[in-house]
């Protein structure tokens, strides 16, 4: 009765942590500054966002997860800790937490991210597939014998999932997802302006003018980096067409494992995803025009979920209201 229930999107890029009653109270990037000379952990989540690409070689800033599983053990425990602590106090009982886990993790991923979790605080840990979460988040009616598709565009990976009665039937993942999408736009300004920028720099680009499909208003952006032939700093303008063509490679792969889950899907269930569409979720959700690219790619109807970047999170949470009917899709400890 007196026990926090905590939901935690733990993602390549951000951490989102949702709590029984309040919603969700924590989104932070899943970054962590280490010191190169006493393994110590200097800065989490904002701070360490902070110094990306701005540290001397004493500092190293590093993201302890890689394609939405654990990379770096001991700093992904240190980091869900930190996150733990920040939502809970010292006073109240061990939490029971969810935490999402991409679908087709090993066993050995998953023990990882429970055990981590454990160490970091909880009482209880449970796992959840994300597109079941997100599915949940979104609101969609998973619990009834109908179709729902589901497509997850995440930091790390891109998932797409068909889910009836509680369970996953039809699922396709891609390590393609937001940040292939930074790295595309990165590479295309280095083949063709022979300017370099950094992580950072290439996913503002994304969120101020990247758009799936070219605009009917081109948009245009300053972009300042480093001339790769001369050495020093200069300044392009970039147009939202460009920024389109840069990311027609990466999210022409997110496009054809859709399409695979859709050939897969059996056909009572494939009528119901023509008539109800799919619902796009995740950071790369808010990309502009990403709901007319799949339709284009796919022939089926798209929406993007209200408040995408929370559904993981959002449904993690209610993942635990939910436990005794979802309990074949959960893996608990």
């Amino acid at each position: 009765m007196f026990e926090k229930q905590i939901g935690i999107d733990l993602g390549t890029v951000n951490v989102l942590v949702y709590v029984r009653g309040k919603g969700v109270v924590l989104n932070e990037p899943s970054v962590v500054a280490i010191s190169q000379v006493d393994n110590r952990i200097l800065a989490i989540g904002n701070e360490a966002r902070a110094m990306l690409g701005r540290t001397p070689d004493t500092i190293e800033v590093a993201r302890p997860m890689r394609n939405g599983v654990i990379a770096d053990y001991v700093v992904t425990e240190a980091m869900l800790r930190y996150f733990i602590g920040k939502v809970c106090n010292h006073f109240e009982r061990r939490p029971e937490i969810m935490i999402s886990v991409p679908v087709g993790v090993t066993s050995v991923e998953s023990r990882a991210v429970r055990d981590a979790a454990i160490q970091a605080g909880a009482r209880i840990a449970h796992l959840i597939p994300e597109p079941l979460a997100a599915a949940l988040g979104a609101n969609m009616p998973i619990g009834t014998p109908t179709g729902n598709m589901i497509v997850n565009i995440g930091g790390g990976a891109s998932e797409a999932a068909v889910i009836s009665m509680y369970g996953i039937v039809v699922s396709n993942s891609v390590r393609v997802a937001g940040e292939k999408l930074d790295d595309a736009i990165a590479a295309y300004i280095r083949r063709k302006y022979n300017l370099m920028i950094g992580e950072s720099t290439a996913e503002q680009i994304k969120i101020e003018i990247g758009s799936a499909i070219p605009l009917d208003e081109e948009m245009r952006l300053e972009v300042r980096g480093r001339d790769q032939v001369a050495g020093l700093p200069r300044t392009i303008t970039i147009t939202s067409t460009e920024v389109s063509d840069a990311l027609s490679e990466p999210l022409g792969v997110i496009a054809a494992t859709v399409r695979t889950v859709l050939e897969k899907t059996p056909p009572e269930l494939s009528s119901d995803i023509i008539d109800r569409g799919m619902v796009i979720v995740g950071g790369g959700a808010l990309l502009r025009n990403i709901d007319r690219f799949f339709t284009r790619e796919t022939g089926v109807p798209c929406h993007v979920a209200e408040k995408p970047m929370l559904c993981t999170a959002l449904g993690a949470g209610r993942g635990l209201e939910y436990l005794p009917l979802i309990r074949r899709a959960v893996e608990s400890t």
